[in-house]
């Protein structure tokens, strides 16, 4: 292995007690556990003095609230949830559920996402022959462009080259080349970034290329913040010309908003070339820390007019969070039509701002239009009602339905989770595997080799509900048969999930997955 040479703009982040005693997240998190505090006092004491009034006060409002609840457009999951809580703790859950409706503390961020999306979803158009070839295939994929069309601004394209990567270290030393050969601009929008030494490599190229002149651009997740880098850090950027900003920064004040993170990963050059997929720059992405065995996860570039969706998503949150618009790209201008076009390609996005769930609706299209086959990675697997039937349709329809899941566990209770679901699944067909040397971190959807989707989008109630994400809809395209392939040999390094197995799982897992299950929907 190369000798490690890692360029840092600041300090190393400590890790370890002293780390969080002195950290800015204790600092917060006492901040909001006194807020919390002081609001379950209130409560206390109210419910200590005025006994029969709130009795019968909390008996009204559990009434009230099941009748709501059975009347407004939510998951049916979440509504059991809610339900749940509202007759062990009728007055404070109901206070609860309207606080998390109400984006208290937030509603301008939810203002200047709406209106960021709203100015800029018409720019870019439909290349013209798309639809139209599409629609003589038959098969739903101009149904779906147009579904996805209602949420923004998401064209299809044949004029696109893809390139799959089945792991980290494949894509991080292709975009290091794509980067040196960067002349007009570099965005990148990540859930994490860590220094160490893939951050470093990158960040080395950024500023060599922000000194000759070329637009460079950071959009970081604010919890990612909190966690892997100093305070300020765009402050250091800003010193090398990079400009940066952190999304939706984390506040000490009690808000329902922080549950909305940006899990995008994204790398745009010139508007020409894009990268996607689930590789955050962090050294854990490529192996070279271990954290929970071997990293498995993959990624996609994208070389021609379809680079052009991801140039807009970025845009789209960066300008949520500043105001620094000297230049703009133009995306209406001609790309050179890549050397090995293939198939259609859709990028599209979602936001947890909206009544649209994009990346769950995707995945179901491919679950409930699947002939032959449908073969998924995902770190998680904590499913609401609507995915467990589309999944379980397939299996009981004969479709060979194939889940790939960690074996190492990155986090135990998502782990248990993801448990809870296992015989359902099996039961109706669905197979399941553990990755053994470690942890699955790919979030791909394979099916009939025809159709793919490779993004950030993880099977959970956070990617699906909570989180701003983003993805790429693969419609015969050439390297549709090298993801199917990737699938196939990480299947050999897996052991399968069977009903006796299930028994045998560690107490542990059976009984918290079971515990948990029913606030999932809430996690």
């Amino acid at each position: 292995m190369e000798e490690e040479k890692v360029f840092r703009l600041a300090k190393p982040v400590r890790k370890g007690i002293w780390h969080l005693v002195f950290s800015r997240f204790l600092f917060f998190f006492l901040l909001i556990a006194l807020q919390i505090f002081l609001l379950i006092a209130v409560y206390l004491w109210m419910n200590d003095k005025l006994t029969t009034l709130f009795a019968v006060v909390q008996g009204v409002f559990m009434l009230c609230m099941i009748v709501y609840l059975f009347n407004i457009p939510m998951d049916s999951s979440a509504k059991l949830t809610w339900m749940l809580l509202i007759a062990l703790a009728a007055l404070p859950v109901t206070v609860l559920f309207f606080f998390t409706q109400s984006n208290l503390g937030h509603r301008r961020f939810k203002k200047a996402v709406e209106k960021s999306i709203e100015e800029t979803k018409d720019l870019l158009s439909q290349p013209a022959g798309v639809l139209e070839s599409l629609r003589e295939d038959q098969d739903g994929t101009e149904d779906l462009v147009a579904y996805l069309n209602r949420t923004g601004c998401f064209p299809a394209y044949q004029d696109t080259e893809i390139t799959y990567y089945p792991s980290g270290e494949a894509k991080f030393e292709a975009l290091l080349e794509d980067l040196k050969h960067a002349e007009k601009y570099i965005f990148l929008e990540y859930f994490i970034i860590e220094e160490g030494y893939m951050w470093g490599r990158i960040l080395e190229i950024l500023i060599a290329k922000a000194a000759e002149g070329v637009d460079v651009r950071v959009l970081y997740d604010g919890l990612g913040e909190m966690f892997q880098l100093p305070a300020d850090y765009w402050k250091l950027l800003e010193t090398k010309c990079i400009h940066s900003r952190a999304f939706g920064a984390i506040r000490p004040f009690v808000s329902s908003h922080y549950n909305y993170r940006d899990h995008r990963k994204i790398l745009v050059i010139d508007g020409k070339t894009a990268y996607t997929g689930g590789v955050n720059l962090a050294d854990e992405y490529i192996n070279r820390v271990e954290r929970f065995g071997h990293w498995k996860d993959t990624a996609i570039r994208i070389q021609g007019s379809a680079a052009k969706s991801f140039t807009l998503m970025f845009l789209q949150n960066w300008n949520v969070v500043t105001q620094w618009s000297d230049w703009m790209p133009d995306l209406s201008e001609e790309i050179l039509k890549p050397e090995h076009p293939s198939g259609t390609v859709i990028p599209y996005c979602d936001s947890p701002l909206d009544a649209d769930k994009a990346g769950e609706s995707v995945y179901m299209d491919i679950l409930y239009r699947a002939t032959r086959y449908v073969h998924i990675m995902t770190p998680y697997l904590i499913l609401d009602g609507e995915l467990t039937t589309a999944l379980k349709y397939a299996g009981e329809r004969g479709v060979d339905v194939k889940i790939i899941l960690p074996g190492i566990p990155d986090k135990k209770l998502a782990y248990a989770l993801a448990k809870s679901h296992y015989r359902e699944l099996l039961e109706a067909g669905v197979k399941i595997y553990e990755y053994t040397p470690g942890f699955v971190h790919a979030k791909v959807f394979v099916s009939d080799d025809e159709k793919a989707v490779v993004g950030t989008i993880n099977l959970d109630y956070r990617s699906l509900y909570h989180h701003f994400e983003c993805a790429a809809y693969l419609y015969r395209t050439d390297c549709i048969s090298d993801i199917e392939e990737d699938f196939q040999q990480t299947l050999v390094q897996c052991r399968e999930v069977t009903p006796e197995s299930i028994k045998n799982e560690a107490f542990f897992y059976r009984f918290i997955g079971s515990a948990m299950k029913f606030i999932a929907p809430l996690m």
